[in-house]
């Protein structure tokens, strides 16, 4: 997305601020203040408002917020005195007033993604799960994991890239797993078992005979679960941010009692209209994202599921183990894992790239669960993956490649 005013360009998408030809130097929060604060010129920001969307809900001193407006000021040529296009508002806040062009606001590039087609089918126990399909190809199926939400992910500028790009090359397959999303939300059984059944559920309903796994935090676990139990419908495997053994089997005391926190903050913070709350659990997941991004991750916590449906969720995750079964999967494998990654160690990576015979194994230079489509280690992400799953294509016969194996 792209803010022009005066003789300035904001490129949101390239974190880049210029003047001109001339490149201006600003840190990671400065870039982020002056992106919210142009987000939402209609209207006064308050410094709640920066807190919880600049610096996720964090603790900040009045004297590092006033430095970080002082910068940004100062990035745009404004300082204090003039305030040209950082108002300050007594006693209320900041507002951007700069009059920003007719073609400041480019349409993002979610708009341009393929249609989606949603369904439902309905599991042995009675469980409606909703699923979607995009784009035209060899099948890959998305194995569900928390948080999804398949309709409010088709526009979230978190999953919506990562849909878009699989989608221009693949027939892309997505569910919102039991408890979650468009999926039942009143259901009996969240386990480990249920979820994998939930997987047989899907690709069964639809047919598929062969396909691709790409499997995301928990769901990389259900993903090798899968592949072992059915190895000749598994052609290829992908896990991003996965773990075989959750939280509790891993047996970190520290990690225990934090977990164990934040379910407690779960279970009585959860869908409130509370972003300091929120933010917290986003900052987990994607420390490294955009006001924007941030925005959306907050809300999908929200529409996502109930507070009873994430603490057992969380639960159902803390006792996943399934390291016995890594030395069992047979397809090709790609794992890939952000090198600071705060929801899931990066060892765990290491751990599935060791277990898995013949893994490739990928780092990705991000702080972020889920890598975003701004940061630099993106564009490695998505190459690699989808350059590994479109090699499958040369091991299909002649006659099926280019088209969904069903």
């Amino acid at each position: 997305m792209l803010f022009l005013f005066e003789d300035f360009t904001l490129d949101e998408d390239r974190r880049e601020l210029r003047r001109g030809p001339e490149m201006i130097a600003v840190e990671p929060q400065v870039f982020d203040l002056l992106v919210y604060l142009i987000q939402n010129r209609e209207r006064v920001v308050s410094r709640d408002d920066l807190i919880a969307s600049v610096w996720g809900g964090r603790i900040v001193s009045e004297s590092t917020l006033a430095s970080r407006i002082n910068a940004a000021r100062h990035a745009l040529g404004d300082s204090g005195e003039a305030q040209r296009l950082i108002k300050t508002i007594q006693r209320k806040g900041i507002r951007f007033v700069g009059e920003l062009r007719d073609a400041a606001v480019a349409p993002p590039a979610r708009q341009t993604q393929p249609t989606q087609n949603v369904s439902f089918r309905r599991t042995s126990d009675g469980v409606h799960l909703a699923l979607a399909t995009s784009g035209a190809g060899l099948p890959v199926v998305k194995t569900a994991n928390w948080l999804n939400h398949i309709e409010y992910d088709w526009q979230s500028p978190v999953w919506s890239p990562l849909i878009a790009r699989l989608s221009e090359h693949f027939r892309l397959i997505r569910y919102d797993e039991r408890g979650n999303g468009l999926s039942d939300w009143n259901v009996e059984d969240i386990s480990f078992e249920a979820m994998v059944h939930d997987l047989e559920t899907v690709v069964d309903g639809l047919g598929l005979k062969r396909f691709s796994l790409l499997g995301i935090s928990q769901g990389a676990a259900v993903a090798i679960a899968y592949a072992t139990r059915h190895p000749e419908r598994v052609s290829r495997l992908v896990l991003l941010g996965g773990y075989a053994q959750g939280w509790r089997k891993r047996g970190d005391t520290l990690e225990i009692a934090q977990r164990e926190a934040l379910e407690s903050l779960v279970r009585f913070g959860w869908g409130q209209d509370n972003p300091a709350f929120r933010q917290v659990f986003t900052s987990l997941f994607i420390p490294g994202g955009t006001p924007e991004q941030m925005q959306w991750w907050n809300d999908l916590q929200r529409v996502s599921t109930s507070p009873e449906n994430a603490v057992r969720l969380m639960r159902a995750f803390g006792d996943i183990d399934v390291t016995d079964l890594l030395g069992r999967v047979s397809a090709p494998t790609l794992v890939l894992h952000s090198r600071g990654d705060a929801r899931v160690p990066f060892d765990q990576g290491l751990a599935l790239a060791r277990g898995i015979p013949g893994a490739q194994f990928v780092a990705l230079d991000s702080n972020n669960h889920m890598v975003l489509s701004h940061e630099p280690a993106w564009r490695r992400f998505t190459d690699e993956v989808t350059r590994f799953l479109a090699d499958d294509a040369e091991t299909l016969p002649d006659p099926l490649r280019g088209i969904g194996t069903t």
